[in-house]
């Protein structure tokens, strides 16, 4: 790595002990490698969230355009869930 930055953090013993025990066990060649691992794990991981926060305000956008809904507040949702719900279910003579 010819181009890198040099850190220096801060862990709790558990964090480093963990990190020690990969590496004795082979899963990893350095201390390094782990805490490089664990950052595109976060970055990656981030960068999912905001995609899923855009898909949400995408959706929330879409329904606000849709224009007012059918229902006019949340009991009058509820009665359609429970009336859908009745309807969906089997009749015990079947």
């Amino acid at each position: 790595m010819s181009n890198v930055a040099k850190l220096s953090v801060t862990l709790t013993p558990e964090m480093a002990a963990l990190i020690a025990k990969a590496v004795e066990a082979g899963e990893y060649a350095t201390t390094s490698e782990v805490i490089r691992e664990a950052l595109r794990e976060w970055n990656l991981r981030r960068r999912l969230l905001q995609q899923e926060r855009e898909q949400l305000q995408k959706l929330w956008a879409d329904g606000l355009a849709s224009g007012p809904g059918q229902f006019k507040d949340i009991a009058a949702i509820k009665a359609e869930a429970r009336r859908r719900r009745t309807a969906a279910k089997p009749s015990r003579g079947d």
